[in-house]
């Protein structure tokens, strides 16, 4: 509530703010991102791409940095009509639209290609349709990179050397069943919950992009980190419903190709920051790749997890990604 309420106050003040600059539109963009990760920096080229060839006819205020609130607030928000455009993990969005599940099914996507193959294709597409739902219209599919695991008990060569660990995750239960399954014990927890949480040994363990590791300083409370590229940390690019039929053609036309450029945007910054994030924190955590044989325990150990999640993402759609991944 006290989120909420904060919410409705901002979203009213940026009302006020974009009438004195005589905007038609004007939008609240909320995220849970510190302003220097690749994905809020991509929000600043989305806002900028925006108002500019909207000749100022729309005005973009962001809010970054959870100042809305966790993912799941903001999604909620969003609904309602307190926040306009939100880029929140597919992870949260699955506990209001089930088919959201599908990305962060673990070892799905292999690597970038995979993943423009699957999130820009078919699947993407049709998995954006589905949030009309929702109340939301789904514009395009943003992310932060591949996720990897970060934890202090011990270095993760395989799924049995999770067993026993409190590993933090999204409120996704995708994920949580995931964890489950390679024996560790998850818990979710909100973003910027977690530093604390690693801190206090309440969790001893998460899953990250690299870019969201350094951002929220992980590596000072975590002793390792394995390179698992479990997940693509995937954002679905999002606006209220009422707000985008709000829009002229034309002005939806603005926002949509904007929208592009944003993901793109964020998709060339987590490549070029990513190489220099490694060798920012190379000498404060324990760094080291999965190797060939256990990666291969891991996708063995996934399997239940396609079986569980099956019906809810349903075949077809699981299928159809599933050979788009694999290039077929």
């Amino acid at each position: 509530m006290k989120n909420l309420s904060r919410a409705i106050i901002l979203a009213v003040g940026a009302t006020f703010a974009g009438a004195a600059h005589a905007a038609d539109f004007t939008f609240t963009f909320a995220h849970v991102l510190t302003e220097d990760t690749p994905n809020a920096r991509a929000a600043v080229v989305f806002k900028e791409e925006v108002e500019k060839n909207s000749n100022g006819r729309i005005e973009i205020n962001i809010r970054p940095a959870a100042q809305l609130g966790g993912d799941v607030e903001i999604i909620e928000q969003t609904q309602m009509g307190l926040v306009h455009i939100a880029i929140p993990p597919t992870g949260n969005l699955a506990n209001f639209n089930e088919q959201m599940y599908l990305f962060d099914l673990p070892f799905l996507l292999n690597d970038n290609a995979a993943m423009m193959r699957v999130l820009d294709g078919e699947v993407g597409t049709e998995l954006l349709a589905t949030l009309d739902g929702n109340n939301l219209h789904g514009i395009a599919m943003w992310g932060a990179g591949f996720r990897h695991m970060t934890n202090n008990i011990r270095p993760i060569n395989g799924p049995a050397d999770l067993a026993g660990i409190k590993m933090r995750t999204l409120q996704a239960p995708t994920i949580l069943s995931t964890y489950r399954a390679y024996g560790a014990n998850p818990t979710a927890m909100a973003y910027v919950e977690v530093y604390n949480g690693l801190q206090q040994g309440v969790i001893e363990g998460q899953e990250n992009p690299l870019a969201n590791i350094a951002s929220m300083k992980f590596y000072e409370v975590q002793k390792y980190m394995t390179l698992t590229g479990h997940a693509y940390h995937t954002y679905a690019a999002v606006m209220n419903k009422q707000a985008w039929e709000s829009l002229p053609e034309d002005l939806q036309t603005v926002i949509a190709d904007a929208m592009i450029v944003g993901r793109d945007a964020a998709r060339q910054f987590t490549n070029e920051d990513e190489a220099k994030t490694l060798d920012a924190i190379k000498d404060q955590i324990e760094i080291q790749s999965l190797s060939d044989e256990g990666r291969a325990a891991f996708i063995e150990a996934s399997k239940p997890i396609y079986d569980e999640f099956r019906d809810k993402v349903t075949p077809a759609l699981m299928d159809k990604a599933i050979a788009l991944a694999k290039g077929e």
